[in-house]
């Protein structure tokens, strides 16, 4: 497929696209499409994709040539049709962090205040957890479900959590297997366009984004996380949705647990409402913003209002439970956590000196629970559920010698060893207490119907 004809009866060629975006060119709707077509029914070869995604990362895409990719990778498999459903449709997504488990609170909490949660999830890839990953560290959960069973339990629990199917945008399974091996990945258009694709292929009407800023993010720094929000809740709103985009901090773990089974604990604890400041706040937060986009509450306060009663009346917990039991999970683990896989040994890294924790290198903590098993370096990697890494010690507390700044949970000394110096490293005291705390959010960036 290296021809075809376009809107002025002129061929197409892949060899004319890639030069025109190798000098910096905009490409039209169509040039566009040719591509994900050709390349998704494997007419056009990898080299040539990759040339081309090389030129998209160093040229870079505008607005409507991002809005075209998503809406091609969109529409290169099936839609989801959830209108039989009662409720607003509404999701979020996590750009990814460390400690990240609020996809596990939140969807519960939107269930259980009358909103449909379709949330398609992906794994663990390099420092940063994945959803799926967490959810099969509960004995027997399947995230492997076929579309219709999908919607048999979104109709019961009004929740459910699966991986990508066959079906949803087959376009972005091939293009990211690429960018992955091409290194293109970290191109801002390429990932809106990647998970916006996947996101809108769920029959949504709104979508709450939290995009991670800090140290343990992909994106590091401030403006160009919220870059990446506003190309994403503008692609968003291009394709007819409510959009609204978290800026929030991952210059430290979020909770207190890293690992799979380990933050399940911590989520059903959340769940029960206890758990972590922290994170109680930030899925408080998130819930809320779905409930504005789902046209649930009237305001964002009266909506964190309702999410945290929600919380503490159990009503999220119970939705949760439905969603695991139907999805073939034991949800005997909540009132019996040690049911959940747990690590053979554990060990205790202890402070060296007095004074204040002033950073923490949170990527190294993130690379540490890979280094454990808790994580892959590459996706056929397999994860071991059990380890993982408990934080005693966070950004401004006070410390002194030989007070536990984390615990190890392992399964194999040599891979304990290696975490444990990393760990270490991550780990900045100092005498004098940092600055205040810089908030959880750091922006809102809202937009669409009702905004």
């Amino acid at each position: 497929m290296n021809a075809g004809a376009s809107a002025s009866n002129q061929p197409i060629r892949m060899l004319d696209i890639i030069a025109k975006k190798r000098q910096g060119a905009e490409l039209s709707a169509e040039e566009i499409a040719f591509v994900v077509r050709g390349y998704t029914s494997a007419q056009i070869p990898d080299y040539q994709v990759s040339a081309w995604l090389m030129a998209a990362l160093l040229r870079g895409l505008d607005r409507a040539e991002t809005a075209a990719l998503t809406l091609s990778m969109l529409h290169s498999g099936s839609l989801l049709d959830l209108s039989t459903l009662p409720g607003a449709k509404v999701d979020k997504h996590s750009t990814g962090g460390v400690g990240d488990k609020t996809s596990l609170v939140v969807a519960p909490i939107a269930a259980a205040g009358g909103l449909i949660v379709p949330m398609i999830s992906g794994r663990g890839l390099g420092h940063t957890g994945g959803t799926l990953d967490k959810l099969e560290s509960i004995p027997g959960f399947t995230v492997n479900l076929s579309l219709e069973r999908f919607h048999q339990v979104l109709s019961a629990s009004g929740c459910a959590m699966i991986g990508q199917t066959q079906e949803i945008a087959p376009a972005d399974r091939k293009f990211y297997a690429l960018r992955d091996a091409t290194g293109t990945v970290e191109s801002p258009n390429l990932i809106c366009a990647s998970i916006m694709s996947k996101k809108l292929a769920e029959g949504l009407d709104g979508l709450v984004l939290d995009v991670k800023t800090g140290s343990g993010a992909f994106m590091k720094s401030d403006l160009a996380a919220t870059q990446l929000a506003d190309l994403m809740v503008e692609t968003g709103v291009r394709m007819g949705k409510r959009m609204a985009a978290l800026i929030t901090d991952m210059d430290q773990p979020l909770g207190n647990m890293v690992g799979n089974s380990l933050e399940v604990r911590e989520s059903i604890s959340v769940l029960c409402g206890q758990g972590p400041q922290d994170l109680r706040e930030l899925c408080v937060e998130l819930a809320a913003w779905m409930f504005v986009l789902g046209s649930a509450a009237a305001d964002i306060e009266r909506a964190k209002g309702l999410a945290a009663k929600l919380l503490d009346s159990g009503a999220a917990l119970e939705r949760f439970r439905l969603m695991v039991r139907l999805e073939g999970g034991d949800e005997t683990v909540i009132e019996q956590p040690s049911r959940l896989p747990q690590a053979r040994q554990r060990s205790t890294i202890t402070s060296t000196r007095k004074g204040f924790v002033t950073r923490i290198e949170c990527e190294q903590i993130g690379r540490a629970a890979v280094i454990l098993g808790g994580g892959r370096e590459k996706k056929e990697d397999v994860i071991d559920p059990a380890v993982g890494i408990e934080v005693h010690k966070k950004l401004g507390d006070a410390v002194s010698p030989g007070e536990p700044i984390c615990t190890i949970h392992y399964n194999s000394e040599s891979r304990a060893a290696q975490a444990k110096l990393l760990i270490e490293s991550s780990y900045h005291i100092a005498e004098a207490p940092p600055p205040g705390p810089r908030p959880l959010v750091r922006k809102i960036i809202q937009a669409g119907a009702n905004s």
